[in-house]
């Protein structure tokens, strides 16, 4: 499949809180709201410190998948280490290679960063997105997520 990825732009936003509804709509703990998706990807676009990336899979003008890399302090490492968020590819172009190279471009994004480490959080009955990140080399760790809402 003939498709490429490069780094988001403000008038991607539409497209992306679209691929972000259907994610949302898989997550238990999220629901979409386009406005707060739009909020969140806007604030992203707009930070010049160099410290996140959001990446677009594009295909024939279209946009088909998206992700986003935070960084953050690691403690443990002694250095930066990345959040990886919002991956999420079309169903329809799932299995052709669009998530693959996202995370291709995002391993490229944090080792020139000096990202040692990369952590995500996943849906956990989401069990396609499981089988995807085990064949990538994710494996689970001894941590467990908890959240606060203020």
């Amino acid at each position: 499949m003939n498709f490429s990825v490069r780094q988001a732009r403000p008038d991607d936003v539409p497209e992306m809180c679209g691929l972000l509804s259907e994610l949302f709509s898989i997550e238990q703990d999220f629901r979409p709201d386009m406005e707060k998706q739009a909020a969140g990807l806007g604030l992203l676009l707009d930070n010049k410190s160099g410290s996140s990336v959001v990446l677009v899979a594009e295909r024939d003008k279209e946009i088909i998948g998206m992700c986003s890399v935070q960084t953050l302090i690691s403690t443990a490492e002694g250095g930066a280490a990345g959040l990886l968020e919002d991956l999420i590819v079309q169903r329809e172009y799932r299995g052709k290679g669009a998530g693959s190279k996202l995370l291709l471009e995002v391993f490229k994004w944090c080792r020139a960063g000096n990202i040692s480490r990369l952590h995500l959080l996943r849906d956990i009955e989401n069990n396609e997105a499981l089988d995807f990140y085990i064949r990538k080399g994710w494996r689970d760790t001894k941590l467990v997520c908890m959240r606060k809402l203020l």
